[in-house]
């Protein structure tokens, strides 16, 4: 039976409860509405076994923030927006100790580089602790994928972070979504890492404080769905009979997704600096990058 494929916890919350018995509940899960800095946010908790069956996603806390309105009227919201995704992200993140960025994806192929570009924004700072006593160590690095590197992500996040002596990793990716609306306009945030190419059918090996052996926080940012997700999202579930190119490995993105996925990439990387380096404004990041 074709599945709905989203790596949105919001979203697959949202699939159970389109699917559920009248009067079902969801068990294991936890989740409410609330607002960021005037931005839309749901938090979804996945709890137990019951949840992780339920919505197909690890345990763990997944922070949902809607953009659209930033990307409606750029108008003084970058700012909001930046703070927004650093309160989220500080929420998950571990007080003390060096961090590690890994910006994952494929630089050549623009649905796939918001990882890539948010490193380009970050204030790289490891190598800096003799001269900025102040600031929290930072690294990072965008490696690319297997097919250029000949590396699994993994393989290249453990290395660089152990030999960084981190003790947290943030991964940045692209990610699948069940809906256009969300498409360049919604960031996730978890506490429970990312299995990389998962969205797309494509699914390598994970990223977490399993394989890792510290806190994974993934940041991700929805630039894909699926073709046949979207088929069954926009027809009720009920797509036609015979379709033409049904069952083809297709996905559909925004227009104007270069210059998205760009945005978004500074975005993110304003929005780790602030989160990492607390006490810094917007105005500060902006004036240290240059």
């Amino acid at each position: 039976m074709l599945q709905i494929r989203t790596d949105l916890a919001a979203e697959a919350r949202e699939v159970w409860r389109e699917g559920a018995r009248l009067g079902q509940r969801l068990a294991g899960v936890r989740a409410r509405e609330g607002r960021v800095e005037g931005f839309p946010v749901t938090r979804v908790e996945i709890l137990d076994w019951r949840g992780r069956e339920a919505l197909g996603k690890p345990e763990g806390t997944y922070l949902t923030v809607d953009l659209s309105a930033y990307f409606r009227d750029r108008s003084g919201q970058f700012a909001p927006a930046a703070r927004a995704v650093a309160r989220l992200l500080g929420e998950l993140l571990p007080a003390e100790g060096d961090v590690f960025v890994a910006g994952l994806g494929n630089r050549s192929m623009t649905p796939d580089a918001v990882g890539p570009l948010c490193v380009e924004h970050l204030l790289v700072t490891r190598h800096l602790k003799a001269v900025l006593p102040g600031f929290r160590p930072l690294a990072a690095a965008a490696a690319g994928v297997l097919g250029t590197t000949g590396l699994e992500s993994a393989e290249w996040v453990r290395g660089l972070a152990q030999r960084a002596g981190a003790k947290a990793v943030i991964v940045v990716d692209a990610l699948a979504a069940r809906s256009t609306d969300r498409l360049c306009a919604t960031v996730q945030l978890s506490d429970t890492g990312i299995i990389p190419g998962s969205g797309v059918g494509n699914a390598r090996q994970a990223l977490s404080r399993e394989t890792m052996g510290v806190p994974v926080l993934s940041v991700g940012v929805p630039t894909v769905v699926d073709a046949a997700t979207l088929a069954l999202d926009l027809t009720g579930g009920r797509p036609p009979a015979r379709t033409p190119g049904w069952g083809r490995e297709l996905f559909v993105t925004p227009r104007e997704v270069d210059a998205k996925v760009a945005e978004l990439g500074k975005l993110l990387g304003y929005g780790i600096n602030l989160a990492v380096q607390r006490g810094l404004e917007v105005e500060d990041v902006a004036a240290l990058l240059q």
